[in-house]
């Protein structure tokens, strides 16, 4: 392997968002073999940056699912932004089923509405901690808009009058199943749009070009790095394109089973440094 790719949320980062010390050692060890690291993550470049910042991490950076590449000093070398029309079928459909949307965009990330999306992260969080206090879970949720600062505007339509603004990624919560598979279905024989997910309970709207996979895949080649030599690591589907592209694939152990089926390797969770067994694993391989 001459390349490592990591998804960050659900694989690098534990549950409280930090590379763990283990995750740290075995990627420095993996580039003290000569082999270079990068992070592809739906993730704006800035919400990324700052848990690898204090990890000590300085690598390239594939943001928002591949529309967006960064050197490791922060060169940008690669954008793919949405086409303006196909957005706006994105936000016809999504608005119609009433859900939280983020737009990520050339000027930052805008929304309509911080409330709404507060009692989305809220209803999540109280299913998943259910000891925790409303008060302890509500500072929590809002630590969102801290890792990635949102814009608020009154209306979505907005943005489409802002002059020489693009549109990378819309990003659209709801925690009705039957919304999201809805919109998904009306929305997926959209030319020239790819619609992942990165949870269960959103879709992600990208150009079709704008996919982990492409991105890693452009990004290894201006590094005369064939794919074949690159080991790709993920939990959810946002990270498919790039699972299935790498030589060698490699599913976290907290990834559905459907995203292991994909994989040749499965790892273990993120919070038992999965990324940390993977590399090891794989260092064992090529010293053999």
């Amino acid at each position: 392997m001459k390349l490592i790719a990591s998804d960050l949320d659900g694989t690098l980062l534990d549950e409280e968002g930090v590379v763990s010390e283990e995750n740290i050692a075995a990627i420095q060890k993996a580039v003290a073999h000569g082999i270079r690291f990068v992070v592809a993550t739906g993730r704006s470049y800035d919400a990324a940056n700052t848990p690898l910042k204090q990890a000590g991490i300085t690598c390239p950076i594939i943001s928002l699912n591949g529309a967006v590449a960064y050197t490791e000093d922060k060169q940008l070398i690669r954008t793919v932004p949405m086409d303006k029309s196909v957005a706006k079928q994105v936000l016809e459909v999504c608005r119609e089923a009433d859900m939280y949307l983020e737009f990520f965009t050339t000027n930052g990330i805008y929304s309509v509405s911080k409330k709404y999306f507060l009692e989305v992260l809220v209803d999540i969080m109280k299913s998943a901690n259910p000891n925790a206090s409303e008060t302890e879970i509500r500072e929590k949720a809002e630590l969102r808009f801290q890792a990635e600062p949102v814009q608020f505007i009154a209306d979505y339509d907005e943005l489409f009058a802002i002059e020489n603004l693009e549109i990378y990624k819309i990003l659209a919560f709801s925690l009705d199943k039957e919304k999201l598979a809805s919109a998904r279905a009306q929305l997926s024989g959209v030319a020239g749009m790819a619609i992942t997910s990165s949870g269960d309970i959103n879709l992600e709207f990208n150009h079709r070009d704008a996919q982990k996979g492409i991105a890693l895949k452009h990004l290894a080649e201006s590094m005369g790095i064939d794919m074949v030599d690159v080991m790709a690591m993920g939990d959810n589907w946002n990270d498919e394109s790039m699972l299935r592209s790498a030589g060698r694939g490699v599913a976290m152990g907290n990834a559905s089973d459907e995203i292991k089926a994909l994989c040749s390797y499965t790892t273990k969770a993120n919070y038992d440094h999965g990324v940390a067994f993977a590399i090891e694993e794989m260092l064992r391989t090529i010293n053999a």
